[in-house]
């Protein structure tokens, strides 16, 4: 079956997360947000039961779970490299951040649960799946920092609004249908581990 490409420019509308079907690419150009702090997701909560102030704003963002290494020369904040982390420690904060946020498009790897999954369809989500040890690759497409925000934290729990140009491709591992390759996935080992039984 051929695989189909979009390049696209971020944040993505609903719309355009509506016309993604899971299994198809995408190249990214635009504005994305990164962090890969779990402190930094509960913070986020923190914002929508009016505990703390979201230091940007990301309704209807692209919030990728990307750890990065920076540094910071004359008062410049510089990522080096940005590098996937896993998705799923994140399942508790993701399905109410979804929805409250009308998020568009979030993404990291090894997927989400299914609670976020139906959060996705709700709010039209593509989940999309970086490749994992891929940083060199995928921190070719950095061309700016615009926004750093909670330098309080550690670095790279910080939320950073990056510009880029051709990241990835990236595989949408859930769509805004309902559509989960981890799950298909799940099923299928679950299937050929019952017939070796």
């Amino acid at each position: 079956m051929a695989i189909t490409t979009h390049r696209m420019t971020f944040p993505l509308t609903a719309e355009d997360a509506r016309t993604l079907q899971a299994g198809d690419q995408v190249i990214i150009d635009g504005e994305i947000i990164i962090t890969a702090g779990l402190p930094t997701h509960a913070r986020f909560l923190d914002c929508l039961d009016g505990k703390d102030s979201f230091p940007m704003d990301l309704h209807g963002a692209s919030l990728f779970h990307l750890g990065s290494y920076s540094q910071e020369t004359a008062g410049k904040f510089e990522i080096l490299y940005i590098n996937p982390t896993t998705s799923t420690r994140f399942n508790p904060h993701m399905p109410r951040l979804i929805r409250e946020l009308q998020l568009h498009a979030t993404g990291g790897k090894g997927g989400l649960d299914q609670a976020s999954a139906r959060a996705m369809q709700e709010a039209g989500c593509v989940y999309l799946s970086f490749l994992g040890g891929g940083c060199t690759l995928l921190s070719q497409a950095i061309q700016e920092v615009l926004e750093v925000g909670w330098t309080d934290m550690l670095t790279h729990y910080r939320v950073v609004r990056l510009k880029v140009k051709g990241l990835g491709p990236v595989t949408v591992g859930i769509d805004a249908h309902g559509n989960n390759l981890y799950a298909q996935i799940h099923e299928a080992a679950q299937q050929q581990l019952s017939k070796g039984a």
